[in-house]
């Protein structure tokens, strides 16, 4: 799956990402930033196959973080510059798809309707 457009909402703390196929993921980035998939993120090499748990998505920030600047690595991911110097971590178009956090992704963060 590959992205149509990518916004950075620097007032709303967001990442948009709207894909080929007309779904609309909206990332906010203290969740992004918690989510990065570098290898000092993640606690080491043996981790790196962990799937991210999108609940960083859903919880307080601990901090306010930005995105300085993304840099497109090839058709498959972005590299994200952070506010705080970190820009290690290579996001792949597959794994941000997963994350999105949006209802219909992520149904079971979401408080059930009666009816």
């Amino acid at each position: 799956m590959l992205p149509k457009s990518i916004t950075v909402h620097k007032t709303e703390n967001v990442l948009e990402i709207i894909w080929k196929d007309e779904h609309l993921s909206r990332y906010p980035l203290h969740g992004l930033r918690k989510a990065c998939p570098c290898v000092v993120c993640k606690g080491g090499h043996e981790f790196m196959n962990v799937k991210t748990n999108p609940i960083v998505f859903f919880e307080k920030p601990e901090r306010i973080t930005h995105i300085q600047n993304i840099t497109p690595i090839g058709n498959y991911a972005i590299q994200i510059s952070w506010s705080d110097g970190h820009n290690s971590g290579m996001y792949k178009w597959e794994t941000l798809r997963e994350l999105c956090p949006c209802e219909s992704c992520q149904p079971e963060f979401y408080p059930k309707s009666n009816g």
